[in-house]
């Protein structure tokens, strides 16, 4: 049985009783004191850390990779990635299973929230910052009560070319 998701056309509506889709839902989840939103769409599984085969000469963020029913995957810490201050492992931490570009990819973070539907009048975007900081996978900030969620594209941060997970001619196909 294949479990495989289209994930061909992310923009396409969902409509509810008929209604045109005006919401989006968002996979929730930590990183320290942040939490982060990525597109449902992108994810394929969470599974439980287990610890990666390292592989030599990659960058510190790049974990290793695991054997995924056959298929190998790279593992990507993002609390590194992003430079999150403390880096601990518990079991809590989970592994976010992603489809970027037709590429599977792991995502470690610190727990896994919620799937939330956000309504797009709730996205403001992200504000612009003079930082040497890259920003440009940030796609907004939405407020859900008194939680302040930053949402992610996750493609683009994944396929940034200092990630090196995707080759160059996957990159050129956005």
């Amino acid at each position: 049985m294949d479990m495989h998701k289209d994930t061909s056309h992310p923009d396409q509506g969902r409509s509810v009783a008929g209604q045109p889709a005006s919401a989006s839902e968002f996979l929730t989840f930590r990183l320290g004191a942040e939490e982060y939103g990525i597109d449902i769409l992108r994810v394929q599984e969470i599974r439980s850390y287990e610890e990666p085969t390292r592989i030599a000469n990659a960058p510190h963020f790049i974990k290793g990779v695991v054997n995924l029913r056959g298929v190998i995957v790279p593992v990507v810490d993002l609390r590194i990635k992003l430079g999150c201050e403390k880096v601990e492992y518990n079991g809590f931490t989970v592994v976010i299973v992603l489809n970027v570009h037709g590429r599977v990819v792991g995502a470690v973070v610190d727990s896994v929230s919620d799937v939330l539907e956000l309504a797009r009048e709730l996205i403001k975007p992200a504000p612009e910052m003079n930082t040497t900081m890259d920003t440009s996978f940030i796609t907004g900030i939405a407020s859900v009560g008194e939680r302040m969620l930053i949402l992610m594209d996750i493609e683009a941060l994944m396929s940034s070319p200092d990630m090196g997970l995707m080759d160059s001619g996957s990159q050129n196909l956005q």
